[in-house]
């Protein structure tokens, strides 16, 4: 039997590990599994893991107060030792880009324990953009043994960086596998039932990249294009960065088709999005959630890391400027043809099924 250490502890991670975390306890013939949350983020974090059911083994609880990148990363590495140590596993699992993502994967290196990236291969090739996340994901990847590209496209990038063929996997994303657990046919709200009545836009911004002025041009886009359609709604539940909070009730209070609302748990965010008619995001995994429920997106970033979306059509880049994201906003809401385009384009991104392939490629490999 091999032992499996995964390693997170954002909330996006979350939404992403835990069905794999479910996958290799389905199979406890095969794997020893054993979970390690950093506590990066806390209560979002906590909220994810209820809805999974999965109960950490080992809790670093590094959050802090005023918590930098420093602070992260060394907490992490500092407190992965002992764990790791103690544990012993065949492999080290982390996903993605996350600060938490590379502290681990560099602790597991130290320790010459393999490292398996989840979600390996995305690249903007810029490393300021998304910033820290381009380089945390590069990083990873140089010190990985084993490597679940989400995409062909993503595999292509690990294969220009002369990464080992024989040890790249296109499984599909992780965050699909979530949707068929979170996603409910009778699902009510009622700040859904407030929107019922009219187009429900639905809007997430957060990234380190956007604070300060480009954040101001996108809500004053948003708002904008929403002042000159009545027949919109829009909702938008905020992060809990001071910074994000200040510019968006500067920018939004007053506007009473417009609600900003606490945070979401991730059964309650997967719900919004299905009932929404289109979303506005910084994100990354929303741009992977949408297209599996036809919903257009709109990325307020210069660059993304997800170019199969944009090439299938399901994603438009739209940038920071306000005009240029108040006029495909516009476009979106104004033209039917364009908006069944983007809601019926085929989704790159999986199909469900990522956890059961990196599973089973883990059993092989391993063994």
């Amino acid at each position: 039997m091999k032992r499996i250490m995964l390693v997170f502890g954002t909330r996006p991670e979350a939404i992403k590990m835990c069905p794999l975390v479910l996958e290799f306890k389905s199979r406890p013939d095969e794997f020893d599994t054993v979970v390690c949350v950093t506590g990066q983020h806390r209560e979002m974090l906590d909220q994810v893991l209820r809805v999974f059911g999965v109960k950490p083994d080992h809790d670093l609880r590094v959050m802090k107060p005023g918590q930098t990148l420093f602070d992260i990363t060394c907490d992490v590495l500092s407190g992965l030792r002992k764990i790791v140590e103690y544990e012993e596993p065949d492999c080290v699992l982390v996903h993605g880009d996350t600060t938490t993502s590379f502290a681990a994967a560099l602790a597991a290196f130290y320790l010459q324990i393999p490292v398996g990236h989840v979600e390996a291969g995305l690249r903007t090739r810029n490393l300021y953009s998304p910033w820290p996340e381009e380089f945390n994901r590069q990083a990873v990847d140089v010190v990985s043994h084993w490597y679940f590209a989400p995409t062909e496209t993503s595999r292509q990038n690990l294969l220009d960086e002369a990464k080992p063929d024989g040890r790249i996997f296109v499984t599909g994303n992780t965050g699909i596998d979530a949707l068929r657990t979170t996603v409910q046919d009778d699902y009510r709200h009622p700040e859904l039932d407030w929107a019922s009545d009219s187009r429900l836009i639905l809007i997430t911004a957060h990234r380190r990249e956007n604070l300060g002025e480009p954040m101001h041009r996108m809500f004053r886009a948003i708002r904008r294009v929403m002042e000159e359609r009545p027949d919109t709604k829009a909702i938008y539940p905020i992060h809990m960065n001071p910074q994000v909070r200040e510019a968006a009730h500067e920018e939004l209070d007053g506007f009473d088709r417009l609600r900003i609302i606490d945070p979401l748990e991730v059964v309650d965010f997967h719900n919004f999005m299905a009932r929404s008619h289109l979303i506005l995001t910084d994100s990354g995994g929303i741009q992977e959630e949408a297209p599996s429920l036809g919903k257009p997106v709109l990325v307020m970033r210069d660059t993304t890391e997800r170019p199969e979306g944009v090439q299938a059509g399901t994603l438009r880049l739209v940038g920071t400027e306000e005009d240029a994201i108040y006029r495909e906003f516009s476009r979106l809401l104004d033209d039917p043809a364009e908006y069944e385009s983007m809601s019926h384009a085929s989704n790159p991104y999986g199909d469900g099924y990522a956890s059961d392939r990196i599973a089973n490629i883990l059993a092989s490999k391993l063994d």
